[in-house]
């Protein structure tokens, strides 16, 4: 009764419903196939990809310590499966449900090319806090706004105890031939630009808990500290939930009794769901604005070059807004920005530069080491205006109020060395201080307001 388990964004033992279902069944073969050929133009970015390899190679490790090894496989995945089953002798595939357009296909395909040999395709739940698809209205139809979405999840919680990882695994008789990882091409190399990324993260299950642990400490105070760039509040642990390397579960069950303003990151956990929900319903929820009236909307666009130097400038963190481009770099240097900056970015790229949120988002898939499909475009949609649940086009950030009033001087001095001499007064807007090596500001922000107003205008009815 050997089983296949095949892995994607769940790279944890512990809480793993398919691992454990698999498990009970008899020997396991746990396998992982890089599949650039079925999400096409949503193939993961240069970030999550050096993500996951240093993932990969702490799951075989743990897998190892039981007894089990990683197969590595590379190719459409339901194709390269089916092959897997018919090379094994396998007699079914174990699998946590994806909520991707694209994994959604792919189950589909897998499960077609299994029934046509009579083995079966087992999905599982375990990623979110609720099976997305069963927080359902009144009426029996899905939310699209998150504020009742969060408050019918709530009322299902806690979600199931997490179970403890294995602490063995049998084996099958003989192993299929598995890809070298190194082979694979994940890192970069020429040039290497992963350093703040190495000195930054701790890919795998063990750095998950270890986040985890840290921000116990912090939990209570999550309220506050969350919009404070420059303070260590926020919990970090977005990559490791993207990547499955902790369970939402785990997490819900080790911080719901915190305590103080806890329940506002728990409420942020369920916006994860909140994210997947959407996706199920409207799957190009990434391309398609969600709002009609957008789709006529005048946004500046690229193949003008002063719109592609703005967005350059923009990538580079080199607007003249400082608590803009200190999040840009932070970003670029670690695949990580604060949550607080990444709608303060977000809003600049969109509302002072008018470039199309699209564009925005693509930027941070290839850069984010947490760049999950669901969150990334509800996130960009709800800057934008243009989401099913979002805040109000007309509704324009201002970075240098942001800045002062959220206390970033700290957070400035750190990504943006330049300007770490100026006093708090003015380190949040430099404009008519000659520092060498900053940019001026590439709009004035009142012309900035003006510009995008009108242009929003021009979309009304």
């Amino acid at each position: 009764m050997t089983r296949i388990v095949w892995f994607r964004r769940d790279l944890r033992l512990a809480d793993q419903a398919a691992l454990a279902a698999a498990a009970r069944q008899g020997p396991v073969i746990p396998v992982y196939i890089l599949d650039d050929e079925t999400p096409r133009h949503r193939r993961m970015g240069a970030a999550s990809r050096w993500w996951l390899h240093h993932s990969l190679s702490r799951l075989a490790g743990d897998l190892a310590a039981r007894g089990s090894r990683l197969i590595l496989r590379r190719g459409p995945a339901a194709e390269t499966l089916a092959a897997l089953m018919a090379e094994t002798g396998a007699t079914g595939i174990d699998a946590l449900h994806h909520y991707e357009p694209w994994w959604l296909n792919a189950e589909k395909a897998l499960a077609k090319a299994l029934a046509e040999t009579g083995t079966p395709l087992a999905l599982h739940h375990g990623n979110y806090l609720a099976p997305p698809g069963s927080i359902l209205t009144g009426s029996g139809s899905p939310y699209r706004i998150y504020t009742p979405f969060w408050r019918a999840l709530v009322q299902t919680m806690p979600p199931p105890p997490p179970r403890p990882a294995p602490e063995r695994l049998a084996a099958p008789d003989s192993w299929p031939a598995s890809d070298r990882i190194e082979d694979w091409g994940l890192l970069p190399t020429a040039p290497d630009w992963a350093g703040g990324l190495r000195a930054t993260w701790q890919p795998g299950e063990a750095g998950a808990a270890a986040r985890l642990d840290s921000f116990v400490r912090l939990a209570a105070r999550y309220g506050e500290a969350r919009n404070l760039p420059s303070v260590e509040g926020t919990s970090r642990l977005s990559p490791h939930l993207h990547f499955g390397e902790i369970s939402p579960a785990t997490v819900w069950h080790r911080l719901a009794d915190a305590g103080g303003s806890v329940d506002t990151f728990l409420g942020e956990l369920g916006w994860r769901d909140y994210a997947q929900n959407v996706i199920l319903q409207m799957p190009e929820y990434g391309r398609r604005n969600a709002r009609p009236a957008f789709d006529a909307f005048p946004w500046r666009m690229r193949d003008d070059p002063a719109v592609a130097a703005d967005f350059t400038a923009w990538t580079k963190g080199m607007t003249g807004y400082p608590i803009v481009d200190a999040g840009m770099r932070q970003l670029w240097a670690t695949g990580w920005m604060h949550n607080r900056v990444r709608m303060i970015a977000a809003s600049f790229l969109i509302k002072h530069l008018l470039i199309d949120w699209r564009e925005g988002e693509a930027w941070f898939w290839d850069t984010l080491v947490d760049a999950d499909y669901g969150s990334n475009a509800v996130n960009w949609q709800w800057t934008a205006g243009t989401g099913v649940d979002s805040n109000m086009f007309v509704r324009i950030m201002a970075p240098l109020t942001q800045s002062d009033k959220f206390d970033a001087a700290g957070y400035i001095r750190q990504w943006v060395p330049e300007l770490a001499g100026l006093s708090d007064s003015q380190i949040h807007d430099p404009a008519g201080l000659f520092v060498r090596g900053y940019p001026r500001k590439l709009i004035d922000h009142r012309a900035a307001r003006e510009r995008a107003l009108a242009a929003h205008e021009s979309i009304k009815p």
